[in-house]
């Protein structure tokens, strides 16, 4: 049992911060909706933002460079939350966001716009745990499983909106204003904040780990810049990719060593000795790897295969969302009937079943089939997301509540980004052996031309953006017909079996989360309002 300083504390006490409840679930509400939208409003103004300040190569930075600032303060978020209290990291993260968004809008060229989506991110990664955090203080386990529910379907509700809003914002004004709606709805959202949340009573002394804070830093850049780029801008086993990793590894190892000595550590190691953190944890890293692994390639499928406009494949994805949504409120309700462990497994099995069906498509599938199984996707995320948050708070004291609530937030991201670089290169590594059976034989008798040449080329580097260069009706219209006739068949079913292993792994995955829940012993989901002598449960 790993021993935790107990405090004379009545848990049944009112939570010392919380001001206005009302005003302040409306300030926590309206800030994760709109730090949610900015990531699928600003995908729809790519277009219009590189055709007026340039840089296409550049353009995948935009959301890198979020992507790496935003996942990496996450945790550092948490801790600076118990430590200085939530209204003061909130509020200054949502100002940074703030101030982010404005010099965003103002960008005068790509390199600009992407070292100021950089600090935005900064800003995101702060607010991103904060409102589960404090939905930790303000409620009981009972209640706050339900409010989680609530909470999580806002991020599948910015998805399903977020690409409309978008849409609407470039096409009545410019793309800046993408980024300069943020601030009104950011400033009512502080004032609410603000009002619902007492300063924080800090210690005489607070002690900041600054070492922790740098290695951790520059581990996690080094890994996810690796992730990002081995084996598409570079190769896996080139020096760069190979110097990101070492370098990541000796940071981390670093920041272990570190973090054993520090008085106030970013995350705590002993935290991994507890069975329901190590458990919690790890089915959130292995859940996000296949299902954020599996999700960016249903797009591709409905492109490539069916046909149909990117507008359209949106549309088809809608139905996860809504069930997400609707299985986080329904979850957040069931949770009570029947326990942690069993609701996480049934979410998970469902989850898988969803993989399972994708694996299972074909030329012949239609949209309709695969929204049918993207609603059963839905369903199970809906069922996991918010009581993977919930079972880590009511297994630790209040004092820990913002580390070990940041934490299931990184290793959900830290996952996505590993799902996203492996199913990625199952992909790639299939369609090269696909490809070059069924097309190499048809580009080796053609031809020699520029075209030619370029196929030969991404068949063996870049499978995925070939299939999407190519399976696209604007594309295909300028292809000879005779490349449309004896090229295309090939490359779609080659495109299909490919997606066959996407799918397949990201199962396998799905199913390794779903075998650690068998491992979760029982977590209670109380009544009563978090104790600060909460014993966690050592493994």
């Amino acid at each position: 049992m790993s021993s935790v300083d107990a405090t004379s504390i009545d848990s049944s006490a009112p939570i010392a911060g919380i001001k206005h409840r009302g005003i302040l679930i409306s300030g926590l509400l309206i800030a994760m909706l709109f730090g949610a939208l900015d990531q699928t409003i600003v995908g729809t103004a790519m277009p219009r933002i590189v055709g007026d300040l340039g840089g296409l190569s550049y353009m995948t930075w935009l959301t890198t460079a979020y992507m790496l600032t935003s996942t990496t303060v996450v945790p550092i978020a948490g801790k600076l939350a118990d430590l200085l209290g939530r209204k003061v990291v909130y509020v200054t993260g949502i100002l940074i966001f703030m101030i982010g968004s404005a010099l965003s809008g103002m960008s005068g060229s790509m390199g600009q716009l992407i070292l100021f989506r950089g600090f935005q991110g900064i800003g995101g990664g702060v607010m991103m745990p904060m409102a589960m955090i404090i939905i930790g203080d303000m409620f009981t386990g009972k209640e706050r499983a339900k409010w989680q529910g609530i909470f999580g379907a806002i991020f599948g509700l910015s998805s399903v909106i977020g690409p409309q809003i978008g849409g609407w914002i470039v096409d009545a004004s410019s793309w800046r204003w993408v980024f300069y709606i943020n601030l009104p709805v950011a400033a009512i959202a502080v004032v609410l904040i603000s009002l619902g949340l007492h300063r924080h009573e800090r210690k005489a002394t607070v002690k900041f780990d600054i070492a922790g804070i740098v290695t951790m830093i520059i581990g996690v850049v080094s890994i996810l810049l690796a992730l990002t780029f081995g084996g598409k801008n570079e190769p896996w086993l080139s020096w760069q990719i190979l110097s990101l990793f070492a370098l990541s590894i000796v940071s981390l190892v670093s920041f272990g060593v570190i973090e054993n000595r520090a008085s106030e550590p970013i995350l705590p190691l002993h935290l991994f000795k507890n069975k329901v953190f190590s458990l919690i944890n790890g089915i959130g890293f292995l859940m996000s790897v296949g299902m954020f692994g599996s999700i960016m390639f249903v797009p591709l499928f409905l492109q490539g295969i069916l046909g149909v406009s990117p507008a359209a494949s949106g549309t088809a994805m809608t139905p996860m969302m809504i069930t997400m949504i609707v299985g986080s409120i329904l979850g957040g309700r069931l949770v009570m009937k029947l326990g942690v462990k069993l609701q996480l497994a049934l979410g998970m099995i469902i989850m898988a079943v969803s993989f399972l069906l994708l694996s299972m498509l074909t030329l012949h599938s239609t949209a309709w089939t695969v929204s049918g199984e993207m609603i059963i996707l839905g369903l199970g995320m809906g069922l996991v997301l918010p009581i993977l948050t919930t079972a880590l708070q009511e297994s630790f004291p209040k004092r820990d509540l913002g580390v070990v609530t940041s934490s299931s937030q990184f290793f959900r991201s830290i996952g996505g980004t590993f799902g996203m670089t492996i199913l990625g290169a199952v992909l790639n590594s299939t369609s090269s052996s696909l490809l070059t059976k069924n097309v190499g034989p048809f580009l080796d008798h053609a031809p020699n031309n520029p075209l030619v040449s370029s196929l030969k080329a991404m068949i063996q580097t870049n499978a995925q953006g070939l299939y999407s260069s190519l399976l696209n009706p604007v594309a295909l219209s300028k292809m000879p017909v005779v490349f449309i006739r004896d090229v295309v068949p090939a490359i779609k079913q080659a495109l299909v079996e490919s997606l066959h292993s996407v799918f397949l792994v990201g199962l396998v995955f799905v199913l390794l989360g779903t075998v650690l829940t068998l491992f979760l012993g029982k977590v209670q989901i109380s009544d009563r309002q978090k104790s600060e002598s909460k014993q966690p449960e050592s493994a």
